[in-house]
Order: C-alpha cells, then sequence, then structure tokens
C-alpha cells in the first residue's frame, strides 16, 4: 500500500456510474414491484453501499476508509431499456474514495444482474465509470458528460 501518512486530511468525495441494460420487460417488472425476490432497488442499494464499506477488502492495496457518506441511487430509464446506477462516497482523510465509489456502483449493478438473472440472462452491466471526484493534492476531476 502507498504510505498517506505525510498526506494531509481533506474531505473527499467521488461519484461513478454503471448501466444495466435489459428488456423493456425486465424493467418493468422491477419498476412495478413484480419480482418474485422483492425490491430490486432496494437490495441494490445496500449491497452497493455494503460493497463500498468493503472495497478494502476485495480490490488489494486498497485503504481501509473510514466513509463518512455512502449513497447509492438508482433510475430507471425506460427510454432506453436501462437501469442507471450512480453512487457517492465521502470522507475527510488522506486519500481518495474513488475505488469506493466505483465498488459500489459495480456492486449494485451485479445484484440487479443476480436478481434478475431467472428472468433475463443477457443483461449487459456496462460503463462503469468515475464521474467526479474532489479533494487531494491531485485536485478535482469532473467526466466529459458523454451520454
Amino acid at each position: 500500500m502507498v504510505d498517506v501518512s505525510a498526506k494531509d486530511e481533506t474531505v473527499r468525495e467521488a461519484r461513478a456510474e454503471a448501466f444495466v441494460t435489459m428488456h423493456p420487460e425486465t424493467l418493468n417488472m422491477i419498476i412495478e414491484g413484480r419480482h418474485h425476490k422483492g425490491d430490486v432497488f432496494a437490495t441494490a442499494r445496500i449491497a452497493g453501499i455494503q460493497a463500498a464499506k468493503r472495497t478494502w477488502d476485495l480490490i488489494p492495496l486498497c485503504h481501509p476508509l473510514m466513509l463518512s457518506k455512502v449513497e447509492v441511487t438508482l433510475s430507471a430509464q425506460p427510454e432506453k431499456n436501462r437501469v442507471r446506477v450512480e453512487s457517492c462516497c465521502r470522507l475527510q482523510g488522506k486519500t481518495g474514495v474513488e475505488m469506493e465509489a466505483l465498488t459500489a456502483a459495480s456492486v449494485a449493478a451485479l445484484t440487479i444482474y443476480d436478481m434478475c438473472k431467472a428472468v433475463q440472462k443477457d443483461m449487459v452491466i456496462e460503463q462503469v465509470r468515475l464521474l467526479s471526484k474532489s479533494g487531494g493534492k491531485s485536485g478535482d476531476f469532473r467526466a466529459v458528460d458523454n451520454d
């Protein structure tokens, strides 16, 4: 792991997103709450939050972080037959939270797939990316919107 002991503590925040594309029927089942396993969005949200908190355990050389905020929002985009997952992680510390935000978005998307795979196996998880980060020595970053 990188030694961050000499770094200043700053407020650091990162946002990430992922998309799960599926058939309109699968998306409607989720939106209408007709899934036999229960509330897909609520389960995916909790999975994403838990994943962010365990990123250090999943990704080699990541620091264990004391996150002060983890938020995962899911929104149906029926016009594109997909679900958009967005995560936000924040802390006051010596290292960034980009990996935590990316992990949260990825695991939330994987949870949607897991819950819906009995209905549709050819869903696609795509465009997992960092949207923004702030704080720290390297400064701020904002992805170019291409969607």
